[in-house]
């Protein structure tokens, strides 16, 4: 049974060029970088070279459901992004729109507890140790502002 080639599919939201290998195609969904889908390449036995838009509904259902329940398909836990959760305490793997939703609760919740990283992203300065003299600068007056010049002598 022949199927056509697709210029662009749709993999867990994110859309995809049919022209790329699945190996890097992959890497184009939110939450699933090198590692993971190296991981999904080898546990569902897919070729790394073969074209995106070369597979099946099929086998592109597969592929998605490997990204939203990798504990199925024996993916090592290690290479999850969210282990331990602090809600459930399972490890899980979040991509997409969940990872969005899930980290803006997290930030959420450092604010509400008033921690050191939640008060940093509250003031909008760096969490992780950056230097603030020239960088993060925002605010209201940037550079220097002239007083405009009237037409009257």
């Amino acid at each position: 049974m022949a199927h056509e080639f697709r210029a662009i599919l749709r993999i867990a939201n994110a859309e995809i060029k049919g022209e790329v290998p699945i190996a890097q195609a992959l890497t184009k969904v939110k939450g699933c970088k090198f590692m993971f889908a190296n991981a999904i390449c080898q546990v569902l036995d897919l070729d790394r070279k073969r074209r995106a838009g070369d597979f099946s509904e099929q086998e592109i259902e597969k592929i998605e459901d490997c990204l939203g329940n990798p504990v199925k398909y024996n993916i090592p836990k290690w290479l999850f992004n969210r282990r331990k959760d602090l809600d459930t305490g399972v490890d899980k793997h979040i991509v997409s729109i969940d990872l969005d939703l899930r980290r803006e609760f997290d930030v959420r919740r450092l604010k509400k507890i008033r921690s050191y990283r939640g008060w940093r992203h509250a003031k909008k300065l760096p969490v992780r140790g950056q230097r603030t003299r020239s960088s993060f600068r925002g605010g209201a007056a940037l550079g220097v502002s002239r007083k405009k010049k009237s037409g009257k002598k």
